[in-house]
């Protein structure tokens, strides 16, 4: 089973195995750089040495990096835009020096510009983004979003459209939020909620397409459209829907990832509680 949590990388980014061992994890997910700036110093090659060696040695199998929050691939603003193009580039080719097979990312939000134009400008930031960045060997997970504001990933469609249009869709995959989901209006709260909702994403975007989960409870009501995590029964999705989830045949291998507020001692609690659920 790859369960974990997302873990800080203070110290170093090799630091990461040490708090994801500490919590029994077997996935984890990490920023490789400060997700609220745009520029990073670039990794020295003893800091990739220490992080790969460390990987190879530790019983966590599955890494994930998420990507920063500034970055917005849907930018009607050139300079935005190309800020956020030069900052997704590098946090592809960091992924690459690492070793990390998953680069989660938020599509990006129109800004007013419309839906579509929005999804198109995602997928010629993406078409881009692979050209320039040739050797990247991993895979680009499109993160589903809560529909805040103006968003775009919300719909599963929006997904399916950004795959459709970009040329190397080998090199993408969809990571599912589950306090998004539900935030967005797919019910999660059932085992035939849950279903249902991933029947519908098979439809829709393509089973195969399914790599990696983000699991959070949400504060928030069913499509209310706010992005709010909460602990794991602590919020409107409850247990019965992960009950479902971690006893999924198909998805043991698929990594399960934990964003819950409350840090370290609430990861802990809510590791152990997915864990209770296996059957």
């Amino acid at each position: 089973m790859l369960l974990g949590a997302h873990v800080s990388v203070a110290g170093g980014l090799a630091k990461a195995f040490d708090r994801g061992e500490a919590l029994g994890c077997t996935a984890i997910q990490i920023f490789s750089k400060n997700q609220m700036q745009w520029k990073a110093a670039p990794l020295q090659a003893g800091e990739i040495h220490a992080f790969r060696e460390r990987f190879e040695r530790s019983s966590i199998q599955s890494v994930l990096i998420h990507d920063s929050y500034l970055i917005n691939l849907a930018s009607p603003d050139p300079t935005n835009l190309e800020k956020s193009r030069q900052a997704f580039a590098d946090e592809m080719r960091r992924a690459t020096a690492l070793g990390v097979p998953y680069l989660v990312f938020h599509p990006g939000s129109h800004m007013g510009a419309g839906e579509t134009t929005g999804l198109d400008m995602i997928i010629e930031s993406l078409n881009r983004m692979l050209q320039k960045c040739p050797d990247f060997s991993g895979t680009l997970l499109l993160e589903n979003t809560a529909g805040q504001g103006t968003n775009l990933g919300w719909r599963f469609e929006h997904l399916a459209y950004i795959i459709n249009g970009v040329e190397r869709q080998e090199r993408l995959g969809v990571c599912i939020d589950t306090a998004h989901a539900f935030a967005a209006g797919y019910d999660m709260r059932t085992a035939d909620a849950v279903l249902k909702t991933l029947d519908e994403f098979s439809t829709v975007v393509g089973w195969t397409k399914l790599m990696a989960f983000h699991f959070n409870d949400s504060k928030k009501p069913l499509g209310s459209r706010v992005d709010r995590h909460n602990n794991i029964g602590h919020g409107e999705l409850g247990v019965d829907g992960f009950r479902y989830l971690m006893n999924h045949p198909d998805l043991e291998n698929i990594p399960k990832i934990l964003e819950t507020p409350g840090g370290d001692t609430w990861f802990g609690t809510n590791l152990a509680l997915l864990r209770s659920l296996i059957q």
